[in-house]
């Protein structure tokens, strides 16, 4: 979902790729798994303010990468809120669509330089043909309000946890 009134300014921290070994003769299939993180940490009138961390692993091991940083919302509260909701077609928060656009092309020019697979602009978001994807939505109650999303897609699996304030 775009919400033409809502900035969101991502900024990484830190970023980290380590190949892990050679990738294989011939035509290999690469599955990432994907551990990510969202969490405010600051919230004032307009503007509200989100830590994320990602973890991305292949299936068979040749690379890793891991992206952490923050992202800011600005706008009004109504808008910041609906950007912080779970898209229910893709089950990952909306904000959530911007960061992973940022880490992506970070991470893509990390795989570039370690000469290893980049993982799929659409990793989180997208049902790709060919590939069932099972999706669920684990919402707790406790006082951290916490959405958890887990997305497996054949061998790969992501998790996106995100405040639901």
């Amino acid at each position: 979902m775009y919400i033409p009134n809502v900035s969101v300014k991502v900024d990484i921290a830190s970023l980290a790729g380590v190949r892990l070994g050679v990738k294989g003769g011939g035509v290999e299939t690469v599955n990432f798994d994907v551990k990510a993180k969202l969490e405010e940490r600051e919230r004032k009138s307009q503007m509200v303010v989100v830590g994320f961390s990602l973890f991305l692993t292949t299936k068979p091991s040749i690379v890793k990468f891991e992206v952490e940083g923050t992202a800011t919302l600005t706008g009004k509260d109504v808008e910041i809120n609906k950007m912080l909701e779970v898209d229910p077609e893709t089950k990952v928060p909306y904000v959530f669509q911007r960061v992973y656009q940022h880490a992506f092309t970070a991470m893509y020019l990390m795989s570039t330089i370690l000469n290893a697979p980049p993982p799929p602009q659409d990793l989180l978001f997208s049902h790709r043909e060919g590939i069932p994807e099972d999706v669920s939505v684990e919402v707790s109650t406790d006082t951290a309000e916490a959405v958890t999303v887990q997305a497996e897609t054949g061998e790969e699996t992501s998790e996106v946890s995100a405040p639901s304030k």
